[in-house]
């Protein structure tokens, strides 16, 4: 079975570290799995990285038409999740890890993709204070409404992220360990 994976870095190559941010890392790694082996990595450049505005969506786009099956990178804001999702690409949150650590991961099924619940609406345009400001008070939820209750999946997904937290942590408290910083 073919698989495409692409992380956002840095420099880029596998033993780069998957970067926080998606929208304006430097570089794509993509990569492309066979029988659950590395058959090929490509670094692609990331134009869009220093644009004005816009950024993270042309980013999304020039991903999405590598058709990966999932992405990983730190955060994933509101705008590249929507256009990946669209594409069917999984949005994997990865910190800490190089990109070979969480291919790995993934392959082994120990990295998750994010819910799209995780994301939720965001600011845009026309968003203006929403109930920032000093006004009678009757702001707060905005267009939105009041949040759902929880459900018991609800519980189970923030368990999930709890753990892949706690991972993640573990990870850095090594690194850091490892170069001498603790």
């Amino acid at each position: 079975m073919r698989l495409v994976l692409v992380a956002a870095t840095t420099r880029g190559g596998l033993s780069d570290e998957v970067s926080p941010v998606f929208g304006r890392a430097p570089t794509f790694t993509v990569v492309t799995v066979e029988d659950g082996e590395v058959k090929d990595v490509e670094v692609i450049p990331n134009p869009y990285q220093g644009a004005p505005s816009g950024a993270g969506v042309q980013a999304a786009q020039l991903v999405a038409s590598r058709a990966p099956k999932a992405a990983f990178a730190g955060n994933f804001g509101p705008n590249v999740a929507g256009v990946l999702s669209q594409a069917g690409v999984e949005l994997v949150p990865a910190s800490g890890l190089t990109v070979k650590e969480a291919v790995k991961a993934y392959l082994d099924g120990a990295l998750t993709p994010q819910s799209g619940a995780a994301f939720g609406p965001g600011p845009g345009p026309g968003w203006g204070m929403r109930g920032g400001g000093m006004g009678r008070g009757m702001g707060g939820f905005g267009a939105w409404g009041a949040p759902p209750p929880s459900t018991p999946e609800d519980t189970q997904t923030l368990k999930e992220r709890i753990l892949r937290l706690e991972q993640e942590l573990s990870e850095v408290k090594r690194k850091l360990k490892e170069l001498g910083g603790e």
